[in-house]
């Protein structure tokens, strides 16, 4: 199948909302960890989302003139022509970007997706994030709004995250500490701004206590309940049952109960990152422990070309991330739930 179109990511989400399950979003460094991903969602029958960060544009942009739109736009016309040999639905998605970046990332990728549009075409990417979390609510909401109308015209769903997620992602960093709890107000005020649809669509990252990076359960007091609060709140305010569609930011190490909970408030979207690269990178560093006469010409041998060979522990590497990508979609429950 194609990388969806905005009627078939909008039917995603919708069925997902419906389903309470939710997609795993991907991050992606590479055409390799992209066609694990892709893999990963092919094996478990789940159509997915893969996501490009700012960091991991930047990485694929090269590291001599770390473009990041040169990066994505490159990344995302690969996946355009590769996903094809893959039978699910598969949204591209770019991941945290902050104010000081919206200039050198997001704007100039809406704008390419708008050209498209305009010529008849679908956009390049299905949906981008707008990381609101380090300015006021006011700041960041003024933005939104300008960028979600900009979404709109490209036929793009604007990810907004409206209160910090804890710890540190590609140089966005926030305390752990009470700041990390959305309030009604807040989602309130989200939903007097960017409306409930009538404006165009958008995900809502909403903060229950969410922290990026690696973690064990019980460090971090998750509240995924809050959620229900959330879309309570403004249901009673604005008449619209379950108005939002929450994203799950910083997950790794949350319990199956945190999960599902979280599923049955409303999120269908849940970022990963960190647990990917581990599964990435687990396999190649065993190759390299087990194989280090081989990987390297020791006291003036040879070596094994075999051995140091990329596409030897690479194979590895794909294997390992898309199973974790398939544990991903039971746990989340996408698994099987591809659109047929």
């Amino acid at each position: 199948m194609p990388i969806a179109t905005p009627e078939v990511y909008n039917e995603m989400l919708d069925r997902a909302k419906a389903g309470k399950f939710a997609y795993p979003a991907i991050n992606v460094t590479s055409t390799q960890t992209l066609h694990a991903a892709l893999r990963g969602f092919a094996e478990a029958e789940s159509d997915g989302i893969v996501q490009i960060s700012t960091g991991g544009a930047e990485f694929l942009g090269g590291q001599y003139s770390k473009d990041m739109v040169s990066g994505a736009v490159a990344l995302a016309e690969f996946a355009h022509i590769v996903a094809e040999k893959y039978p699910v639905n598969i949204a591209l998605h770019t991941d945290h970007c902050p104010k000081d970046k919206l200039d050198g990332y997001v704007r100039p990728l809406l704008a390419i997706s708008e050209e498209r549009v305009k010529a008849g075409h679908n956009p390049l990417f299905q949906s981008h994030m707008w990381d609101g979390s380090a300015e006021t609510l006011a700041d960041n909401l003024a933005i939104a709004q300008e960028l979600l109308e900009q979404a709109r015209r490209a036929n793009i769903i604007l990810e907004v995250e409206i209160t910090p997620t804890g710890g540190e992602e590609d140089g966005v960093s926030h305390e752990i500490n009470d700041s990390l709890y959305t309030t009604v107000d807040d989602a309130i005020r989200t939903a007097e701004a960017l409306g409930l649809g009538e404006k165009g669509r958008y995900l809502l990252a909403a903060s229950f206590g969410n922290v990026h990076g690696v973690y064990k359960p019980g460090n971090v007091v998750l509240r995924p309940e809050l959620l229900k609060e959330l879309n309570d709140g403004v249901a009673a305010k604005f008449g619209k049952a379950s108005p939002f569609d929450f994203v799950f930011h910083g997950g790794s190490g949350s319990t199956e109960q945190e999960i599902l909970t979280a599923l049955e408030n409303g999120v269908v979207k849940m970022n990963l990152d960190t647990d990917t690269q581990y599964a990435f990178t687990r396999p190649v560093a065993a190759h390299m422990f087990q194989n280090y006469d081989g990987v390297l010409k020791v006291d003036g041998e040879v070596g094994d070309k075999k051995a140091y060979d990329p596409r030897t522990w690479g194979k590895l590497a794909e294997a390992s991330m898309a199973a974790r990508v398939v544990e991903a979609t039971k746990n989340l429950r996408s698994a099987g739930n591809k659109i047929k």
